[in-house]
Parts: C-alpha cells; sequence; structure tokens
C-alpha cells in the first residue's frame, strides 16, 4: 500500500501534480481543478493538526465500521461524500494551490508520520499515523486520478 510518507510515494504524487493543467477538466465531481487542490491541502491541514473539524454524527454512529476505506488497496469511489469544512465551492487560483499543496506535501513528508494529528478524522475517528499517511496517499491519488493524472 502506498503511503505518502514513503519518500518514492510523496515524489510520484508531485510529478503528478506537476503534470495537472489549469484547464484539466474532471472526469466525476463538481470541483475544478484549482478548487480540487485547495480541497487536498485542506484535508492535509487536518492531518498535519493545522485545522480542526467536529465529528460528524453519521461519521460517530459508522465511522469506525467504515474506517478501513479510508487506508486499504481498493480505490476511494467517485462522488463520496466530503468533510463539509473542506468542500471548496469558492474561486481559487491555479498556481497559488498548486504550490500551496506541492509545499504542504514536502513538510507532511519531511516532518514525518510522528506529526500527525491526534485529533480524530471527522468522519473515519481516530486514525494511526500510519493509517492517516495511507489514507492521505489514496486521497490525492483519488483527486489525480479525477483530473487525468
Amino acid at each position: 500500500m502506498h503511503n505518502i510518507f514513503d519518500l518514492s510515494h510523496s515524489k510520484e504524487i508531485l510529478v503528478r501534480i506537476d503534470q495537472l493543467k489549469q484547464s484539466a477538466q474532471p472526469q466525476w465531481g463538481r470541483m475544478d481543478v484549482a478548487q480540487m487542490l485547495a480541497h487536498c491541502s485542506s484535508f492535509q491541514d487536518i492531518a498535519m493538526g493545522n485545522s480542526h473539524s467536529p465529528r460528524s454524527w453519521l461519521g460517530m454512529l459508522i465511522g469506525k465500521f467504515a474506517k478501513p476505506i479510508f487506508y486499504n488497496d481498493k480505490p476511494l469511489p467517485r462522488n463520496m461524500s466530503t468533510i463539509q469544512t473542506i468542500m471548496i465551492v469558492d474561486k481559487r487560483e491555479f498556481e497559488v494551490e498548486k504550490e500551496k499543496l506541492k509545499q504542504n506535501i514536502l513538510i507532511l513528508q519531511s516532518d514525518g508520520p510522528k506529526n500527525c494529528t491526534n485529533h480524530p478524522h471527522p468522519f473515519f475517528g481516530v486514525l494511526t499515523s500510519e493509517e492517516w499517511g495511507k489514507g492521505i496517499y489514496k486521497h490525492l491519488d483519488h483527486h489525480l486520478k479525477q483530473f487525468g493524472v
């Protein structure tokens, strides 16, 4: 399983981000490419403990049972619901969001798993640093595939 804390896996993600074009159209979903980049950065802010989102009531009920979806080997389902606080609907600047995401990945990778948050994921609940690392990679992979890279 790929993990964002593995240097080769984070480098692969960075190369794919560099392949994105501002004109890229999503194969599913409503976000444009700049919004997707901002969404991925916001998600990483949660993982790094830079922001917090409250647990959803549905997550409190079933998050523990659904948690393997986040870090197993199967791709995330298309059009899966997202954390409301990181749903990006306003216009974003492509190059700014692209660089911000790349910097977040570099910081996350260099800081390593020990700096993952202890706060629970808003839906899945408490995650180990290994689960965060796999889930972050999987989330990035999902959205990069959404835009064809």
